[in-house]
């Protein structure tokens, strides 16, 4: 039986300051939350949270994250969560942060609250979280059964971090319709367990849209800490629009190469999620055959927000054949999100249209 799903989180709430009003909105989810992040995150953040929960009855627990969204990590901060009792987890921080207390909630049975610092990922608002190894190598995707009960984003917090995480959330979010588009024309999967709705297409659509013609007025904006109409509309772009989008329509090509140059030792490791995703659109773009009009388009943007394009912006300058193909062979493994473009796609062909993204960009 054919069948289509669409999921969201309970509510959705963005603006600057919102997270003095953290406590406020969760308060009818329990009275023992855990709260999980990383320590340069909680710096930041830690005055206004604790400003919050003090105007409430409720008492959060605070762990601190360390750094990778492996099982070691999440079963760590499970065992927490039972010491403490919680009843709720409430992650703040960035992608890999919020992948963990999603899972960490799913292994607890309670709801999870998502608190984004950055705009740099759509993962806030989907019931899923990407796995890694302890060393940073994708393993999987972990699926749940409820998106989170909350999502505040508070857009002062955002535009105070650094601007290429802004640039990187604009990168993943641009790669939501050309995924779901590919989706779409193969009749593939979409994330939320069943086939893409029209409704995802139209939501990937707009934030394409608002993506192109707000992005490097808001991207110019948000590197001076200005928090203006553009920054608001890209921020809800790169998370509520390419969130709803991507879990409701479907990954295809570029998330696949983003999980494939794991794969690869040394700087590109270094690079954000967004950034790898960004490649991964162009080459994705290479092998459905578009025009070089239609692939500069791309090309053009990303430069102009400072985002890599060329191999030497990825730290793969020296990158062998044989290197490029141990990422396809990655891209292309079974059950990854390739198979939403073309099943038939190998290795040794995600090789050469990586390199023909260097070629077409230093063009």
């Amino acid at each position: 039986m054919t069948k289509v799903v669409f999921r969201s989180p309970s509510r959705y709430i963005q603006g600057a300051g919102v997270m003095q009003d953290l406590a406020k909105e969760v308060e009818a989810l329990g009275q023992k939350p855990l709260l999980i992040a990383d320590d340069v995150v909680w710096e930041i953040t830690q005055e206004a949270l604790k400003s919050s929960f003090d105007q409430s009855e409720t008492d959060f627990y605070f762990e601190a994250f360390n750094g990778e969204a492996s099982t070691k990590e999440i079963n760590r901060l499970t065992n927490v969560g039972k010491e403490q009792s919680a009843d709720y987890v409430i992650g703040v921080g960035g992608g890999k942060t919020l992948d963990t207390a999603k899972a960490v909630s799913d292994q607890l049975a309670v709801p999870v609250v998502i608190v984004p610092t950055t705009a740099s990922t759509d993962a806030p608002t989907s019931a899923l979280s990407v796995i890694y190894s302890e060393d940073g190598v994708f393993e999987g995707y972990k699926f749940y059964d409820k998106n989170p009960e909350l999502v505040l984003v508070d857009t002062q917090v955002v535009v105070n971090a650094p601007i290429r995480l802004f640039a990187s959330g604009i990168c993943d979010a641009m790669a939501t319709l050309v995924e779901v588009n590919a989706t779409l024309k193969r009749n593939g999967n979409a994330m939320a367990g069943g086939k893409p709705t029209f409704a995802a297409r139209a939501i990937a659509e707009m934030a394409e849209n608002v993506l192109f013609e707000y992005g490097l007025a808001a991207y110019k904006a948000a590197n001076e800490g200005l928090v203006t109409p553009q920054v608001e509309a890209i921020v809800e772009a790169n998370t509520l629009l390419s969130g709803l989008g991507f879990e409701n329509g479907g990954l295809a090509g570029a998330h696949a190469i983003h999980n494939g140059f794991t794969a690869l030792h040394g700087d590109i490791h270094n690079l954000t999620h967004g950034e790898k995703v960004a490649y991964g659109t162009l080459v994705q773009l290479v092998l459905e055959r578009k025009t070089e009009a239609e692939i500069m388009k791309y090309i053009e943007f990303y430069q102009a927000i400072d985002m890599p394009t060329t191999l030497k912006d990825l730290h793969l300058e020296n990158a062998s054949l044989e290197d490029l193909k141990e990422v396809g062979k990655l891209a292309t493994a079974e059950g990854e999100t390739m198979e939403n473009l073309d099943p038939e796609i190998t290795a040794e062909q995600v090789a050469q249209a990586i390199l023909a993204v260097d070629t077409l960009s230093k063009s």
